[in-house]
């Protein structure tokens, strides 16, 4: 697969404050995925705080809302700095991913922290209808746009 990320980068390149919903939906597209969120951290809370979503049942919404560290994939991937996959959702028995998540009735999902100067501030989730692996250089491109989204 090769990535389509020219609108992303080029979104994130206009200097002005990111529109965070524009900026969602170009990464769905690039990525060929129907759900997705961005998460920024408060500082002070130590929480997750949604900025943008997409795709999203809105019985999850409360439950996706604000996210602390550690919990769900987005809590995961904030934790360890690292970005977290899970090839199918609806059968995924590793815990990481809550429940609740089941109800999105997306399968193949990748969490990735948002990270600049080895510091996290927030994170990106994008999640595909069918069982999916995220190749290596997808992980690295939604790395990458985490750093240029908070530069």
């Amino acid at each position: 697969m090769t990535l389509n990320t020219k609108t992303i980068f080029d979104t994130l390149a206009e200097g002005s404050a990111i529109d965070w919903n524009r900026l969602l939906t170009e990464i769905l597209v690039a990525f060929d995925c129907s759900t997705g969120s961005i998460h920024t951290l408060d500082k002070d809370s130590q929480l997750l705080h949604v900025k943008a979503y997409q795709g999203i049942p809105e019985l999850l919404l409360p439950k996706m809302t604000i996210i602390p560290i550690g919990k769900g994939m987005a809590g995961v991937a904030a934790e360890r700095k690292r970005p977290v996959q899970i090839c199918n959702l609806q059968t995924d028995e590793s815990g990481v991913a809550r429940p609740s998540a089941k109800e999105t009735k997306v399968e193949g999902s990748i969490a990735v922290p948002l990270m600049l100067n080895g510091r996290l501030h927030g994170t990106l989730g994008i999640a595909k209808p069918v069982p999916y692996e995220f190749t290596a250089e997808e992980e690295e491109t939604l790395m990458e746009i985490g750093d240029w989204s908070l530069d």
